[in-house]
């Protein structure tokens, strides 16, 4: 007889771990999705075309607050953990409501969900959102290219849209994010790649994703999402943790997965965490993995024009999901506004609108910073009115990508970039290169 099972995710690695482990597999019935962390997600449906030939009608989504229903009413016997960025003690109340209802709790690890390619995989992984991952990745990509290699970015999923259409993305220019229709959370992690020349695939299925993206690269580097661990076995393994954030490199799932797991350490920002924080990091990440390397980086920042900031009342954004579950108060924004003289960063809170409004209700230590929302064309919209109606002078922009390009702003805008450096040795580029070599 099969487990009824349902899968808790926040459209991302619950439908990996469904396509790889249970699609098929008939010791399995998935009764049921939970979505969180995603707005709009829940009361969807996981399409029959992608589902398989055992879910003829597809799997329904539901939201994560219905779980205990769910188990009752469907009478479910395992409940697959399958989201990430999480505290530990939120993971373990969850399980304890499971197993409470009769249901074991499972927390599926790398054997039974990564996925081997033909072609060799570095991965980039964090211990939470906003680490500085994207940053790396691109880094990564750069010493790549210049040792001689093609490189394609897979990127962890962020399939907001319609399931089946997003089954195998691929994005070589700007004109693909408009084809399928993007969101900004989207455009934040692709853009930068695209600007450096960098193909990017990202979807549903990831292993239709990757035999595509094996076909025309060297080597496939993995762009982690969330504090996630990475969807394909790799050859080598970096992971970027944070000291504006210590300790949490071991108190969040599965963060301390990636730790345990890790080639390569990246302590990134030291230039501007405290040095007892740094300090910190790298004895707690030495603690859980003594046999990694330890790199030690920052992340600068160039602003088109710091003068116009000086002294100007100006409202910072950042990008979304580094505030909200991320849980930082502020970002590379809001750093370039004080460091460049503004003279107030304006609190956006009394100019929200919509969405945004229920935004800093649902994460209220967000602060006095605009989160870059945008996982639909209402958000877009909701944001678009929010920094209209505000009463500054200039908007400081932290998000990576050029949001003028998705929504019309009335103020003059400065945008903030960030680039990974790394800070004495070794270095990125001397541990590549001894790993892999220049391209024969």
């Amino acid at each position: 007889m099969s487990i009824r099972t349902l899968i808790m995710g926040a459209a991302g690695r619950d439908f990996h771990n469904f396509n790889v482990f249970f699609r098929g597999n008939r010791d399995y019935e998935v009764v049921a999705f939970t979505a969180t962390q995603i707005p709009n997600i829940e009361g969807r449906c996981y399409p029959p075309e992608l589902a398989g030939e055992l879910y003829p009608n597809g799997i329904q989504i539901y939201p994560e607050s219905d779980l205990e229903k769910l188990i009752k009413e469907l009478k479910v016997q395992q409940v697959v953990f399958a989201y990430s960025d999480v505290p530990y003690e939120y993971v373990m109340h969850k399980a304890a409501l499971v197993n409470a209802l009769g249901a074991d709790f499972r927390l599926m690890g790398l054997d039974a969900t990564q996925l081997k390619s033909s072609k060799p995989v570095v991965s980039v992984c964090a211990v939470r959102t906003g680490s500085g991952k994207s940053q790396t990745t691109r880094r990564v990509a750069k010493i790549l290219i210049n040792l001689g290699y093609r490189v394609a970015a897979v990127r962890h999923p962020m399939p907001y849209g319609d399931l089946v259409k997003q089954e195998v993305q691929r994005f070589s220019d700007y004109s693909d994010l408009d084809r399928h229709e993007c969101t900004i959370e989207e455009r934040e992690e692709y853009e930068p790649h695209l600007d450096a020349g960098v193909i990017v695939y990202a979807g549903v299925d990831y292993e239709k994703i990757l035999r595509q993206a094996e076909q025309e690269v060297d080597i496939v580097l993995w762009d982690g999402g969330n504090n996630d661990f990475s969807f394909y076995k790799e050859d080598l393994a970096i992971t970027v943790v944070d000291p504006h954030r210590p300790g949490h490199e071991s108190r969040y799932y599965p963060g301390e997965t990636n730790v345990r797991h890790a080639d390569v350490f990246v302590i990134n920002k030291v230039d501007t965490a405290a040095p007892e924080n740094v300090m910190a990091v790298r004895s707690n990440i030495q603690a859980l993995n003594p046999n990694a390397l330890i790199i030690e980086g920052a992340s600068p920042l160039f602003v088109d024009n710091p003068d116009e900031i000086r002294g100007k009342r100006v409202l910072v954004i950042e990008d979304g999901p580094t505030l909200t579950h991320g849980e930082m108060a502020y970002g590379a924004g809001w750093v370039a506004a004080r460091r460049f003289g503004a003279a107030e960063i304006v609190d956006p809170r009394p100019f929200a609108v919509g969405s945004i409004i229920t935004t800093y209700e649902k994460y209220p230590t967000t602060g006095q910073i605009l989160p870059a929302m945008g996982y639909g064309e209402q958000q877009m919209r909701d944001l678009e009115a929010t920094i209209n109606r505000a009463d500054v002078d200039l908007v400081v922009s932290g998000t990576p990508i050029d949001l003028t390009r998705v929504i019309k702003v009335n103020k003059p805008m400065q945008r903030v970039r960030y680039e990974l450096q790394e800070i004495g040795q070794p270095t990125l580029e001397e541990i590549l290169t001894k790993k892999f070599g220049p391209k024969k």
